[in-house]
């Protein structure tokens, strides 16, 4: 039996689009499994495994139910040990955890603001008034004005990628000489923004650019299986 994974999408239901969901692709792809993708939209999330969950990714293999992409990756290195390991040993967990939180903060801070309203494009109508309520009530800001800033903000975050450039001088992957899970989180947030977007966070000669490109190419191109946005 495949593992099923229930992802997030718009009004195209085959353009699954969060950044937490992609991570657990990659990873299910990394290990070699099976599996199937539901897709729920915003609305629809309460409704997945008879309320099982509030927020998405979530995963059913067997008689188990995991939620959160971090604790997906634990879990299947654990259930799945002959298989490629995510993390290369507990240093790599806890690494993980460093770019779990920096992506959030660096590379999600940007993001989340330069593609809001075109998350909002990308919706059915009934996810769109969730999403504008929702996040405008978080932001206090419209959408739209939140997204007009992005250009001024755009070199500062291409400056603070500096780290991964550097990183990425010396490796071709931030788990080394292969993608680790560590890859598949940044990579997440990069995918995101591709999806949704035709905006580009990313200048076509930086080395960033080139890792990413990598690694929508790896297990067989999974990442590419959705176009970027026109």
């Amino acid at each position: 039996m495949s593992i099923k994974l229930y992802e997030l999408v718009g009004a195209d239901h085959a353009r699954p689009f969060s950044p937490h969901c992609w991570k657990v692709v990659w990873a299910l792809a990394h290990k070699g499994l099976d599996f199937e993708t539901a897709p729920v939209p915003f609305t629809g999330i309460g409704e997945i495994e008879n309320g099982a969950t509030k927020t998405v990714p979530i995963i059913r293999d067997g008689e188990r139910l995991v939620r959160d992409s971090f604790d997906i990756a634990l879990y299947l290195d654990e259930a799945y040990p002959d298989r490629p390991t995510l993390f290369g040993g507990e240093g790599g967990k806890a690494l993980s955890r460093f770019y779990e939180r920096w992506t959030q903060i660096t590379i999600h801070g940007f993001l989340g603001g330069a593609v809001l309203h075109d998350i909002h494009e990308c919706l059915a109508p009934a996810d769109q008034a969730y999403f504008r309520e929702s996040r405008e009530s978080r932001m206090g800001s419209r959408l739209e004005d939140i997204q007009a800033g992005r250009d001024g903000r755009l070199e500062a975050f291409r400056k603070s990628l500096e780290p991964l450039r550097k990183t990425l001088d010396v490796q071709p992957y931030l788990g080394g000489q292969g993608p680790l899970f560590a890859d598949y989180i940044v990579a997440g947030a990069f995918q995101w923004a591709r999806i949704v977007s035709s905006y580009t966070p990313l200048a076509a000669d930086d080395p960033v650019a080139d890792w990413f490109g990598r690694i929508l190419d790896a297990h067989d191109g999974v990442g590419r299986r959705v176009a970027a946005a026109a």
